[in-house]
């Protein structure tokens, strides 16, 4: 059984998330989370189990998870209010990030799991991998030492139309392509986010810069960030009107801009310093307004020069200045880094389970234990995340800790309560056998 001793403060959020089952999974849920925290080696759903100290209820812990999947949209809810939402009070915007990531899985039988694109194979892997794939939502909040940290917050399993069938009848989700997801995502965000009276932001990968995307979210009045292709069909912005023109206003010009001539011209380029991946940073820029029809009316066009040739970016809010659209650019990256922990660190592909809401419950497990790991090492002191560099003097004891690095003292916090508790007076010796036992077995 899980122990009996209150929890830290901040582990109050586990209940919050929890509270979105029904009353007798929840709080197996919430000691599921803690389980997820505590787990090391290889972090299967058993091992959150027996780091949870629920072994002896390993069968509803299985059917909680499965339970999760199909309540991730209001589990999120929970968490954004609570435990994201306060890290990002003082932004004057908030800024989004979406971009879709797959983890490795094996067996025919695992529902819902097919052959996928590698976004990052390595010298040794190849193009493709099988899996699944998460289109993955998460609000970027400015730290104010750790530069753009990425809070993922909601994610949608991708299917292939083709993988459908292996997924029985009564459990089968219908086909939708990644923009729908990414579109659904950014609805269920706009709904919690938009009372609070701030402007939102996208900033997406270049895949979901196209018009399932975009012209549904202007309607949203949501700002989208991207990348734009080079060989985009932009249009001039049209002219004002004639004098006794009937019609409704033009949205696009008639003149054709091309991106390679814009770019191969030397004049209109100008020099600024922007703040880029936590440092200023110096860039040579040419931007413009224009039409694009998949935006649905006018963008923003900045084209940078890099060393290893011009790049395009575009923004929806014409009026944004280029400062903003290349620094939400950069910051996309955090997410990147976000999906490297959320597989290295914290083991997301790693559950064994095979049913399809079983594996959106546990991939939100691990999720939503990312987050709450940033969001508990928010306001602590980056020197004592890393306290156990002293005892690696070849490590660098002054970059800021790693998620790794929290992670490893939020679970020193979780165990240092439960030895206090322990040692509480009038303890005996069958209690105190018990929890040597279970501190054991989490440390071996």
């Amino acid at each position: 059984m899980p122990s009996s001793h209150p929890l830290p403060s901040s582990c109050h959020w586990f209940s919050v998330l929890a509270a979105a089952l029904d009353p007798r999974s929840a709080p197996r849920l919430a000691w599921l989370l803690v389980g997820a925290v505590l787990a090391r080696g290889r972090r299967t759903v058993t091992t959150w189990i027996r780091s949870a100290g629920l072994s002896d209820e390993y069968r509803p812990c299985y059917t909680t998870v499965a339970a999760l999947g199909g309540r991730t949209d209001r589990a999120a809810s929970h968490l954004l209010r609570e435990v994201v939402r306060p890290l990002a009070a003082e932004a004057r915007r908030l800024t989004l990030a979406l971009d879709d990531t797959p983890t490795e899985r094996y067996g025919a039988t695992v529902q819902g799991a097919g052959v996928h694109h590698n976004p990052t194979p390595g010298p040794a892997g190849g193009p493709f991998v099988y899996g699944h794939v998460w289109v993955v939502l998460g609000l970027l909040a400015r730290h104010p030492s750790w530069g753009i940290v990425a809070l993922p917050l909601l994610a949608r399993l991708y299917v292939r139309r083709k993988d459908l069938p292996g997924i029985p009848a009564r459990t089968r989700p219908g086909f939708r392509t990644k923009l729908e997801l990414a579109v659904e995502l950014v609805r269920w965000a706009a709904s919690w986010l938009g009372h609070l009276g701030k402007p939102l932001w996208v900033v997406a990968d270049g895949a979901y810069a196209k018009a399932p995307v975009l012209k549904p979210l202007r309607e949203l009045g949501v700002t989208v960030v991207s990348r734009l292709r080079k060989d985009s069909a932009l249009w001039s912005v049209p002219g004002p009107r004639a004098p006794h023109q009937r019609g409704p206003n033009r949205t696009y010009g008639d003149q054709r801009i091309e991106l390679a001539k814009r770019a191969g011209q030397t004049r209109g380029w100008a020099t600024g310093t922007f703040d880029l991946y936590g440092k200023p940073t110096e860039k040579k820029y040419k931007t413009f307004v224009a039409t694009w029809r998949p935006a649905g009316g006018a963008i923003r066009v900045v084209l940078v020069d890099e060393p290893t040739g011009w790049v395009a970016f575009f923004c929806t809010d014409t009026a944004a200045p280029v400062g903003d659209i290349l620094g939400s650019v950069a910051s996309r990256f955090s997410l990147e880094i976000a999906f490297r922990d959320l597989k290295e660190v914290v083991g997301a592909g790693q559950q064994q389970v095979r049913l399809v809401r079983a594996n959106v419950g546990a991939f939100h497990v691990c999720l939503w234990a990312l987050t709450m790991t940033e969001a508990w090492a928010w306001n602590r002191d980056a020197k004592a995340l890393a306290g156990h560099r002293a005892a690696s003097p070849w490590d660098d004891g002054e970059r800021r800790p790693s998620h790794a690095d929290k992670r490893r003292a939020w679970r020193r916090e979780l165990l240092r309560n439960e030895i206090q508790a322990v040692l509480r007076p009038g303890i005996n010796e069958a209690e105190l056998q018990v929890a040597a036992e279970r501190l054991l077995d989490l440390a071996a």
